[in-house]
């Protein structure tokens, strides 16, 4: 059984980030073709994140009533196809109503898979279970990522959109062979009432709030750093190609190995004692970012994106252990604020990267690290739920 839904939510992982995030190298090109800012080329994912972020609260409620694996299922077929009509998109506003569109389809995925772990999973092996679906979370972005970019060097953009749409209907169908029915969860038809009543409850809680606080800043640093790095190491002095810089997302294998390692300490050391030590880490590696070497700047983003993965792999799972009620509304919370900071951070760095360069963008995103790190010391005096369960 665990073994079955670790190989369903690796596929779902990795196809709902291999779709969110095979424009991100791309944009570059968006922009040269369609006569664009870096700020405007960047909305072509700040619209899906955005878009997934309200859809996610709506997901929640209606996987309450139809079914976590239906939810789900559907979103990854949606996204999919909308993936392969942005491939045939003729005009700028066409390819951003597609991604869109595909960013709210997903918003039945995340934090509805999220919940099924919690569900589904015994506490003692929660943190691994969690951080094996973000490593196919990694896994998938990071395909996604040089797969666009290769296919987009040597063919097209429209080209890398039409495969990545195509590898998303395959890993659909893979999740929805390998995937078990759900054993705990049990339909609700509380609607919106029940909705207003777990918000109140879950923003009354000492934890969520931080943690939902935690995923805005995290997501919001990684997404644009990335969202950044191709316009840097394309032009002076780097003058990169386009699928060498496409290849930094390898460093996303990084990802894989620190989400499950994280995952195994937390569930050992806690993640009070855990969190704030992978996110400092974060913060070093961007500041390495800072380099006029390749290779060192290279070295930064491998820093930060390890001490990433560990880290939202460590506040997703603390977010399914204080939930004790209404685990899909929480997850969907966390998720929420998740792909909000993705979406209003990366289009603030794009604005930043066209008027402070570099500097102003790491400037900006080492306050929010800051404050991340702070927050995560502020998590270690939180009494935990359930002393007789594994360590909070």
């Amino acid at each position: 059984m665990t073994n079955r839904t670790n190989r369903a939510l690796f596929f779902g992982g990795f196809s709902c980030f291999a779709l969110l995030y095979c424009v991100q190298p791309l944009m570059p090109l968006l922009a040269h073709d369609f006569g664009l800012t870096p700020a405007q080329s960047s909305l072509s994912l700040s619209l899906s994140t955005g878009a997934l972020a309200v859809s996610l609260l709506f997901s929640s409620v209606l996987s309450d009533r139809l079914g976590r694996k239906t939810m789900m299922v559907v979103a990854l077929v949606v996204a999919a196809l909308m993936t392969v009509l942005a491939a045939s998109a003729r005009t700028y506003p066409q390819l951003l109503a597609a991604r869109t569109l595909l960013g709210f389809a997903l918003g039945g995925m995340p934090a509805v898979a999220m919940a099924y772990l919690s569900e589904e999973i015994e506490p003692a092996s929660l943190g691994v279970s969690m951080g094996l679906y973000i490593s196919g979370n990694a896994f998938g972005g990071m395909v996604g990522r040089v797969l666009a970019a290769v296919l987009s060097d040597f063919v097209s953009w429209r080209a890398a959109f039409a495969v990545m749409g195509v590898a998303g209907l395959l890993a659909a169908w893979e999740f929805w062979r390998s995937l078990p029915a759900s054993r705990n969860f049990r339909p609700s038809s509380g609607g919106v009432p029940a909705l207003l009543h777990g918000l109140r409850g879950h923003f009354g809680d000492a934890g969520l709030p931080w943690l939902f606080a935690l995923s805005f800043l995290l997501m919001g640093c990684f997404v644009s750093v990335y969202n950044v790095i191709g316009f840097r190491l394309l032009g002076a002095p780097f003058g990169l190609r386009q699928s060498v810089v496409g290849g930094i997302s390898l460093l996303y294998l990084l990802g894989i190995f620190s989400s499950v390692w994280a995952g195994r300490r937390a569930d050992r050391l806690g993640r009070r004692h855990v969190l704030w030590t992978v996110m400092g880490t974060m913060l070093a590696g961007l500041l390495l970012t800072m380099a006029h070497n390749v290779a060192v700047i290279v070295a930064g983003m491998a820093v930060f994106t390890f001490g990433f993965f560990a880290s939202h792999s460590i506040a997703s799972s603390w977010v399914g252990r204080r939930a004790r009620t209404q685990q899909a509304l929480a997850s969907a919370l966390y998720l929420c604020f998740y792909y909000l900071g993705s979406s209003i951070v990366g289009w603030l760095c794009g604005v930043l990267w066209e008027h402070g360069g570099w500097g102003g963008v790491v400037a900006l995103l080492g306050v929010l690290l800051g404050a991340a790190v702070l927050i995560a010391l502020r998590l270690r005096r939180l009494e935990p739920v359930g002393q007789a369960l594994a360590p909070a």
